[in-house]
């Protein structure tokens, strides 16, 4: 149930937009009419340094400062702002990521996202260590279509790069402390100082906690909350004129409920649902009593990272080398069935072990027409998953009685009662299986990337990666565990119970040897039967992705640029299906754009229009079982198809006000795919919606000898373009009582003011201040059972913020 101070009127909102339209009385106050100056934003996305407006490639980025008035902890928080990104953050460990409707489901170690996420040019995977909180964030740059050029392999769709902040050689502090609704306690220290002449030290400390904005009908315990901390350390070390080394490490700890799970179907504890379900009778998750009942449901992550950045200027280059190690741990635990009830109980526990090293080697100069950059890329990855599937011999007499209509365990101690056998009871036991996958990843990469400066006017940019994947990866499902039950059947396997039956003509052998084998082998993971070791399988791939770039500037304001580019993804295993392989995915890009200044009135503005053609994506899927068994994650293969238009808008209308706005527009089908239902899915849409678009203000003026400053931020992400494939996964569904992928807005605001010496501040912030409440999707997987759940998206969080600087 969703307490009661999510319920109070919309005021609390209409308050906040009615302050925000008051101030503007307040802009001649602060230089309403003075001439507007253009912020010039500096990106890093091309490996040199340089401003946005001169670089050839889509990019959205989001300064440090804009994060804050956001009040984003990471990631999750940003993507609706960000249009043509997506983020299913509701698993911290297990985050879902797509770029222009580019993405994969897989929480997987065997495959890998074709969205790159990058931390001061670190690869940060796709599970446990994707989705860290933010920690002293300079900047993040959202560069959209392919970037495997510069950023790699996994960056088919795009890459993600956040650029923290380095130590300065002067003394700072910096505190911040956010209260909120729902047990909101938000904190940020940071400490800053010169250790000498050419030593300085950078320290920032972040703490995201949160009680959560529901509570269990059943235990009374608050779920959707958050519970993590993290550390930062950097230090930089001017070595000589030419020399400089930054050490960098990080720290996060995260340990919180997992994410809960609305049921949508009428269900009281000892009596089975119909099966199965009808989705026109499925009751709102927005108004459902949440009820879970799994023991110890966990998120937890532990992750350590070091980073060593080495940057020398020779006589005739730049050479840098980057040195990174991760580790984490990770661990999810979750209830599947969204009910208490024990004839429907099914949990999965994700458990995730992965050590990472990378070597990174660059040179880049500039000689004659050529701005040149070259680079060898090493990286090394060790990865350990188990996925546990747990129920009991009550839920799984459930399941047999749905799908064969046979209550198996019920059926067992009725014969046992009527052989005369005492003390037996096979239900209610505890039911356990698992399956436990090792990867081995190796890559090598040489790339190269050079401007050629054909005029003064004329650039053509060309670059090609060569990469190398060796992967080993192994699968091990070993025999369910039911310890309890065992020690049942031990009992009837003393009494000769079905031998006796047969001999009875109560079973006849074919039966008597179905029973048995039902009864001590798996039912739930994917793979039939049980393996006795591990079955290890090796591939390598190779692959070379060229860049081809022209731009041209018209004039000082002016640039205009077509790219041709090309796209790779290494190949993989679904974790969860035994042996299996999947070749690379591949992805062709051309890109027409222009971007400009117009200084005289404070706008800066791109706009780009897009096709691509992405072979062999790998996504992973619930796949319904044929016999009406427990549903199967599977990876499908699909070609796709896309044409788009991205526009990004920045106007400095005043000193005082600027406002600035994103949109992109997308067309996504498919080329050749199939539905998991085995129908063609050529030519039908992707899911990802056509349109989505941001707009943002920002005010400041002059207010009790400070400043005040006032934002707003509204995005707007239109509906899933629904397929048979996207009502199977649960993504789209029209009930009587609510619709689940329909289109969607969310605005944010925030009012503070700063004392003039920039030592102290106040803000008021709010996050989703509408309170829209969403369906993220629904979940099939208890379907055998006669059961579903959705996840939710947050509702509305209004905070105090109070900033402290030295």
């Amino acid at each position: 149930m969703r307490t009661a101070g999510i319920h109070r009127p919309s005021h609390i909102a209409l308050a906040v937009l009615g302050l925000l339209s008051l101030t503007q009385v307040r802009a001649q106050q602060a230089g309403d009419a003075a001439p507007a100056q253009l912020e010039q934003v500096v990106v890093s996305g091309q490996g040199r340094v340089q401003q946005l407006q001169s670089v050839p490639i889509a990019i959205q980025v989001m300064g440090g400062d804009q994060l804050k008035k956001l009040g984003a902890a990471n990631l999750g928080d940003v993507a609706s702002h960000v249009p043509g990104l997506a983020i299913d953050a509701t698993q911290a460990t297990q985050p879902r990521i797509s770029l222009r409707g580019i993405g994969t489901e897989d929480f997987g170690i065997g495959t890998d996202s074709p969205v790159g996420i990058y931390v001061d040019g670190v690869y940060t995977g796709k599970t446990g260590g994707a989705l860290l909180n933010f920690n002293d964030v300079k900047r993040i740059e959202v560069l959209k279509g392919p970037q495997g050029t510069l950023f790699g392999r996994n960056s088919a769709g795009g890459a993600i790069s956040i650029v923290t902040n380095d130590p300065e050689f002067a003394t700072r502090a910096k505190a911040a402390l956010r209260l909120g609704e729902h047990g909101l306690r938000h904190a940020e220290l940071l400490g800053n100082t010169a250790l000498g002449q050419d030593l300085a030290l950078r320290v920032n400390l972040v703490s995201q906690r949160g009680d959560g904005a529901w509570r269990d009908a059943g235990t009374g315990e608050r779920a959707g909350g958050e519970n993590a901390w993290g550390l930062r350390a950097a230090l930089l070390w001017r070595a000589s004129e030419d020399t400089k080394a930054q050490l960098s490490l990080e720290h996060e700890k995260l340990d919180q409920r997992a994410r809960p799970a609305f049921g949508v179907v009428q269900s009281q504890a000892g009596t089975v649902p119909a099966f199965p379900a009808d989705p026109a009778g499925f009751i709102d998750p927005r108004r459902a009593a949440l009820r879970n009942d799994v023991a110890g449901d966990r998120e937890a992550r532990d992750f350590n990272g070091a980073t060593l950045r080495i940057e020398h200027s020779l006589p005739w280059a730049e050479f840098s080398s980057t040195t990174a190690y991760r580790h984490f741990t990770s661990r999810n635990r979750q209830d599947n069935d969204g009910t208490a009830n024990p004839l429907l109980y099914l949990s999965t526990t994700n458990e995730e072990a992965n050590s990472s090293w990378q070597q990174e080697f660059r040179l880049s100069g500039k000689r004659g027409m050529a701005d040149w950059l070259a680079g060898l890329s090493l990286y090394s990855e060790r990865a350990r998953q188990t996925a546990f599937v747990d129920a009991s011999t009550s839920s799984l007499d459930t399941l047999f009685g749905n799908v064969a209509g046979l209550p198996l365990f019920q059926t067992v101690n009725a014969l046992a009662e009527a052989a005369g056998i005492p003390g037996v009871d096979v239900l209610g036991k505890p039911w356990g299986e698992a399956m436990t996958n090792e990867g081995r990843f190796k890559a090598i990469a040489l790339y190269g990337d050079v401007i050629w400066q054909l005029s003064p006017q004329t650039r053509l940019t060309t670059g090609a990666r060569l990469t190398r994947d060796d992967k080993r990866f192994s699968w091990f499902n070993p025999l369910r565990s039911a310890a309890a039950l065992d020690e049942q059947l031990a009992l009837l396997d003393a009494t000769q119970l079905f031998p006796a039956m047969v001999a009875a003509g109560a079973l006849s052998q074919e039966q008597a040897d179905l029973m048995q084998f039902a009864l001590r082998n798996n039912a739930l993971v994917a793979t039939s039967g049980a393996s006795a070791a591990a079955l290890t399988r090796k591939k390598a791939w190779t692959d070379a992705s060229p860049r081809l770039v022209l731009d041209h500037r018209v004039d000082r304001d002016l640039l205009l640029y077509g790219s041709l580019t090309r796209g790779y993804q290494a190949g993989g295993f679904n974790t969860l299906q035994v042996n299996s392989l999947y070749a690379p995915e591949k992805v062709t890009s051309l890109e027409l754009g222009a971007k400009g200044n117009w200084p005289a009135a404070g706008l800066s503005y791109s706009a780009s229009l897009f096709k691509y053609r992405y072979n062999n994506l790998q996504t992973l899927q619930l796949v319904p079982d044929a016999g009406g068994g427990i549903p199967a994650y599977q990876v499908s293969i699909s070609d796709q198809q896309a044409h788009g238009l991205d526009l990004d808008l920045r106007w400095q209308a005043t000193r005082a006000l600027k406002l600035y706005g994103n949109l992109e527009w997308l067309d996504q089908t498919y080329r050749r795919g199939s539905s998991s239902a085995g129908h063609d899915l050529a030519g039908q849409p992707a899911g990802a919606p056509r349109l989505q678009a941001t707009l943002g203000a920002e005010l400041l003026w002059n207010a009790f000898s400070g400043q005040a400053h006032a934002s707003l931020q509204a995005s707007h992400v239109g509906a899933t373009r629904c397929n048979e494939e996207s009502v199977i996964q649960g993504l789209c569904l029209q009930t009587p009582s609510f619709r689940v992928g329909g289109a969607r807005q969310r605005l944010d605001g925030r009012v503070g003011w700063d004392a003039a010496d920039q030592r102290w501040g106040l803000s008021l912030l709010g996050t989703n201040l509408l309170d829209k409440q969403y369906i993220n999707r629904l979940w099939y997987e208890s379907a055998p059972l006669g059961s579903a759940y959705a996840t939710l998206a947050k509702p509305r969080t209004l905070s105090v913020e109070l900033r402290l600087a030295y």
